[in-house]
């Protein structure tokens, strides 16, 4: 079965309002088996734009990557989230080849 992936690109207005969206995210993000694979760091960009933050969590499947989001410990930390942030985020299905 292919693993799936959250793929979020963020700018934070408030890095302190931030912290507590980081620490919310953790009940959401232990429940449903997440592992991060980036979570900031270092970048190029060399083709297009992107946001200030690139962030990569893999989960074990793509309905619990979805159920996840959709769950209501992750839309709590949300919450906390969207008023000092800026993102796009997608799911994807992993490649299984």
């Amino acid at each position: 079965m292919a693993k799936a992936y959250w793929v979020a690109h963020v700018d934070v207005d408030d890095l302190e309002a931030y912290k507590a969206y980081i620490a919310a995210n953790a009940v959401a993000f232990q429940k449903y088996g997440a592992r991060f694979l980036v979570r900031g760091g270092e970048y190029e960009t060399r083709e297009g734009a992107v946001r200030a933050r690139t962030v990569v969590l893999e989960f074990p499947d793509y309905e619990t990557a979805v159920a996840c989001y959709d769950s209501p410990e992750y839309q709590q930390a949300k919450a906390l989230r969207d008023p000092v942030s800026t993102g796009d985020l997608v799911i994807v299905r992993g490649y299984d080849g």
